[in-house]
């Protein structure tokens, strides 16, 4: 094996996504090149970071009220009880709502804090993917040559058809494309620039996510990346960069999805 194709491939081999031939192929690869060894240490010492050691901030005092608002709007309205009982649900009122704000807000509260209705853990991927292509670590597999060089690429790599039709211009030229992982599904990734920010748009099956509802693009804003979260029928769609968030808005009209 070479060390490109084995270094392609280092993210999918500590995460066990790998069939057993092609693991037990790099294991040896590993075994024998001191060079590749060392970027499967620096691609498991990104990965803890970004995913065990970086902060959980707590939800707001002020999102929790809303939340626990919206539910008791949706919650469906009981029986009216009689006198008597009235009375009892009365003294327990107190215990039942600190119960059920830890039970049904608390969980959530995270997931929903880090933007307008962005889901927490879709954005914290999406900004994983990105750090992981700016450092280096997961390379471009495809040089940029237009769309119709790079879409056609992705061709028998995925089981769907990403759906992009914007190749990059002057203001945001298009550098190429990769595969990788988003969550529990493999994504297309296709790289853009502008000036010297570079843009990852991530295209990946969107079933089972938790997206906003109403279909609206959802925005989020995360260790100082800008995310853009949007659904277009079967596909989901994940723009990140350091951009400013009306740039970003900028190329996800241009990239429609």
């Amino acid at each position: 094996m070479e060390c490109g194709e084995a270094r392609g491939h280092l993210l999918d081999y500590q995460r066990g996504r790998l069939d057993p031939d092609a693991q037990a192929a790099i294991r040896a690869h590993l075994a024998a090149c001191a060079a590749c060894a060392r970027e499967a240490e620096a691609e498991a010492a990104v990965t803890e970071l970004l995913e065990q050691r970086l902060p959980q901030h707590p939800a707001s005092p002020a999102l929790k009220r809303r939340l626990a608002a919206q539910l008791a709007a949706e919650w469906p309205a009981p029986a009216r009880p009689r006198p008597a009982a009235r009375a009892r649900w009365r003294a327990l009122a107190p215990a039942l709502a600190a119960a059920l704000v830890l039970v049904v807000v608390a969980p959530l509260a995270y997931q929903w804090s880090v933007g307008r209705g962005a889901p927490g853990g879709m954005v914290d991927e999406a900004v994983n993917d990105h750090l992981r292509i700016v450092a280096g670590l997961h390379p471009l597999q495809v040089e940029a040559g237009g769309i119709h060089q790079v879409k056609p690429w992705f061709a028998g790599k995925l089981d769907f058809a990403p759906v992009v039709t914007f190749g990059g211009d002057a203001e945001f030229p298009l550098k190429g494309g990769a595969i990788d992982y988003f969550l529990d599904r493999k994504a297309a990734v296709f790289v853009y620039q502008r000036r010297l920010h570079t843009v990852s748009l991530l295209v990946f099956r969107a079933e089972g996510l938790p997206w906003p509802a109403g279909g609206r693009r959802a925005t989020a804003t995360e260790r100082g990346f800008t995310v853009l979260l949007w659904r277009t029928g079967d596909l989901g769609y994940a723009l990140v960069s350091d951009l400013e968030p009306q740039e970003l808005a900028e190329l996800a009209g241009r990239v429609g999805g």
